[in-house]
Order: C-alpha cells, then structure tokens, then sequence
C-alpha cells in the first residue's frame, strides 16, 4: 500500500471514529441537553425523541455506530485487502445516502434541525469522499505499465 493511500485509510479511521464518538453521545445522552437546545429549529432533543430516531425498532444512532464501526475496520484491519477500498466507496456512500435521507426528515418533515446529525452527515460526506480518492488512486496503480 502506496504512502498516499496510507494517509487516506488514516483519514477515514479518524472520520470514522468521531463519527462513532457522535452517534454514541446521540444513543447514550438522553439527558436533555443545552448545547443544541436553540430554539425550534435547532434542537437535537426533538430529533432524538422523534418516531424517526429509530428504524424498525432499532435506534439509528446505533446503525450509525456500527456502520461507523465497519468504515473504521475497512480503513485499519482490512487496509491492505485489494476489494478494500471499492467496499469503503459502496459502504461510505450506502452511508452517505441514509444521512441524507435522515437530514431531509429533518429538514422538511420534523423542520428542525440536530448539530449532532449534521456532524455526522459531514463526516460521512468527509469519508465518502476520501473513499473515492482511494479508489481512483488503486486504479491509477493498476494502470500504470508494470503494476499488477
């Protein structure tokens, strides 16, 4: 594995472990809280205690945390594997897609707002985007004369 393909893989990690540290508070403080209590349209309590906080019974925080889980595996454990980075660019953008679904909930149905979801909606958007570098990086070695 290539140094530029190292950083990246280091990037994602750190993503995603503040992308698990997010959802963990979100899952885990139940207290109501201060920091995000801005009104009616910033408000992570209202999120939070929303019908839309969970899917089937399972908190999305908790989908968050283990989807974070699988990035952070995919960017360490599973680093040197060649499928690596396409499944980090399936797996991010999977990711990407049910942030935004959760961001327009909140923006167009409960019409507030939650610091804690649109952090996490960055990171996700930060990993998305390092996983496509990764893979264009993997197929510029592939392409160059001489690399298999």
């Amino acid at each position: 594995m290539s140094v530029k393909a190292r950083r990246i893989c280091v990037a994602i990690a750190l993503l995603s472990f503040a992308g698990i540290a997010v959802s963990l508070y979100h899952h885990y403080g139940k207290d109501k809280t201060t920091y995000c209590d801005l009104g009616e349209t910033f408000n992570c309590d209202i999120v939070n205690r929303s019908t839309y906080s969970t899917l089937l019974g399972v908190p999305v925080a908790l989908i968050g945390i283990l989807g974070y889980l699988s990035l952070l595996a995919l960017a360490t454990i599973y680093r040197g594997k060649a499928e690596t980075p396409a499944m980090l660019l399936i797996a991010s953008l999977a990711g990407l897609g049910f942030a935004l679904y959760l961001t327009y909930i909140e923006g167009f149905v409960l019409a507030t707002w939650c610091v804690l979801c649109l952090s996490s909606l960055a990171m996700i958007f930060g990993i998305a985007i390092l996983s496509s570098l990764l893979v264009v990086h993997r197929l510029r070695q592939f392409s160059q004369p001489g690399s298999v």
